[in-house]
């Protein structure tokens, strides 16, 4: 017998003219993808090989170990010292050298992507070789509209009220990256693309197409997660991101009630989007914040309405999240934690991601 009930909502609500007949959760190569924060100096994480290990792999409270995360976002917001890489997030703006800098953080030996590489490399000799590929997907510096002080190209002093130049500045960030990603020969990583720090649409809306064409023709995604009612966050597809995963922003407020969630996963269904996960350190048992139930509301949520099963996931953990739960001996982090990892090798054992296409 063929059982409907997992269709019915989505059944129903295209009958109310609500969604369109081809509705689905987005689909893309990567399963779950993780938001790794790394750069700024106020990150309390330096991402060495031993931080990331939770993240790689996920040993449960029975001593079973398992490969965890297929998909590992790097971006960051601000450098810590007062400049920005997206605008709204510090007192200044920044320019061509913290650029340069930020790029010497994400190769820095032993950090960030050396030490991912290095702690895949090494939970092999347990594990074996994973059956997929760790993919990587990385943050680009928002050229903001109207910056003055970026600094020079070829002798060149860019303004940013300038469409081609903050376009100059964007491509240039790109080509620099691949020449040093091509020299670091990570061998357990596969670039997949470039993520768009800013969370709406408002200052940059001129610039992604090109963009985004231009990262295409490197043979790489682009994508992009906005916060729930952003600017744009519903014309994803107009401004030709390659994929995209709504924010229910559920977790962070406890007079949303649990309705966002319910609300998110049938927008995300509507508009072919993934669906992102969040939670921080207020998620522990311990916290006197007391937001466990938060996170286990998403869990719950995304179980009814068949986002473990359809969809693509991301995951804000608040830059440390999996580790603080990692490093916990209370038996209530355990056993959420172990909930949600179960899930998320579960989409591995039945080889979810392969049955991921791009969506473009």
């Amino acid at each position: 017998m063929i059982r409907l009930n997992r269709f019915l909502p989505a059944l129903f609500l295209t009958f109310l003219g609500y969604l369109p007949t081809h509705a689905q959760y987005g689909k893309t190569s990567i399963a779950d993808l993780v938001l790794i924060y790394q750069g700024g100096v106020h990150r309390p994480m330096e991402w060495t090989k031993e931080q990331f290990v939770p993240y790689v792999t996920h040993t449960n409270r029975h001593g079973e170990k398992n490969w965890l995360f297929d998909g590992f976002l790097f971006l960051e917001f601000k450098d810590g010292k007062g400049r920005n890489y997206a605008p709204g997030y510090d007192k200044q703006n920044a320019r061509k050298q913290e650029w340069e800098w930020l790029l010497d953080r994400k190769f820095e030996k032993d950090k960030a992507f050396d030490a991912l590489n290095q702690c895949i490399e090494e939970q092999k000799k347990t594990l074996g070789k994973p059956s997929f590929k760790h993919k990587l997907v990385v943050g680009i510096p928002s050229p903001i509209l109207n910056q003055k002080d970026w600094g020079e190209l070829d002798g060149k002093s860019l303004d940013f009220s300038n469409v081609e130049d903050r376009l100059t500045a964007g491509k240039w960030y790109i080509d620099r990256f691949l020449e040093r990603y091509r020299q670091a020969g990570l061998k357990n990583l596969e670039l997949v693309g470039f993520y768009w720090v800013d969370e709406d649409v408002t200052r940059c809306a001129d610039i992604l197409i090109p963009l985004g064409d231009y990262i295409r023709s490197k043979k790489l995604k682009f994508v992009w997660i906005p916060y729930w009612h952003a600017n744009g966050y519903d014309r994803w597809k107009d401004f030709q991101f390659d994929f995209a995963w709504i924010q229910p922003n559920h977790f962070f407020k406890k007079e949303i009630g649990d309705e966002r969630i319910e609300q998110a996963t049938a927008f995300g269904y509507k508009h072919n989007m993934g669906m992102e996960m969040e939670f921080d350190h207020r998620a522990l048992a311990a916290s006197p914040a007391n937001m466990r139930d938060r996170l286990s509301s998403y869990i719950k949520g995304f179980e009814k309405n068949n986002v473990f099963k359809d969809a693509s996931v991301a995951y804000y953990e608040g830059g440390n999240g999996f580790h603080l739960f990692a490093k916990s001996t209370n038996p209530l982090d355990k056993e959420l934690i172990d909930e949600l990892a179960a899930h998320i090798i579960a989409r591995k054992e039945k080889k979810f991601y392969r049955k991921l296409t791009s969506s473009r």
